[in-house]
């Protein structure tokens, strides 16, 4: 696991979503009432949540080209019942989209991978390679070929790894 830097707009919200499970520890994070309140969730919501969370997670390590660590509900499907507006500021005429129910944390999302689609920055949000870990982050390598949350741990650790292998 990583401290890297916020990823950009509203993809901090589904960086941070992802990271609310500790994948090396099984720590989850929505099981305090602190970090639910954090996303806007009741308990009762946690399940969806978390469902959620998994299904960014596979599409996270697609972008980084790594294959799905489990089988899930597809995120197409899980934000195609997250209804979406067009709001428009009539001070500056900027426009956003934005849920149409306030606190549907499907809908947040939704409106972030929008955004971020529209920005060029989507892509650029991944999981880690690393099976233990799984951490998403935002990609800022110039390439855009990043493979670990963080080349002094995750990326070194594989690459001991297969310096070990070839030794052995």
């Amino acid at each position: 696991m990583s401290v890297r830097s916020p990823a950009p707009g509203g993809l901090e919200l589904v960086r941070a979503l992802v990271n609310t499970l500790d994948v090396e520890t099984g720590a989850d994070s929505l099981d305090t009432p602190e970090n639910r309140a954090r996303f806007g969730l009741a308990r009762d919501a946690v399940p969806d949540a978390r469902e959620l969370r998994e299904s960014l997670r596979v599409v996270l390590l697609a972008h980084a080209g790594h294959p799905p660590h489990r089988a899930v509900t597809p995120l197409g499907e899980l934000l195609a019942a997250a209804p979406l507006v067009v709001t428009v500021d009539d001070a500056d005429g900027s426009a956003a989209l934005a849920p149409v129910r306030e606190g549907l944390l499907a809908a947040r999302v939704a409106a972030a991978v929008a955004e971020a689609l529209v920005a060029g920055t989507w892509s650029r949000l991944k999981a880690c390679e690393a099976v233990d870990c799984l951490w998403a982050y935002y990609d800022r390598s110039p390439a855009g070929r990043g493979r670990w949350c963080s080349m002094q741990v995750c990326g070194a650790r594989a690459k001991m790894r297969r310096y070990r292998a070839k030794e052995a």
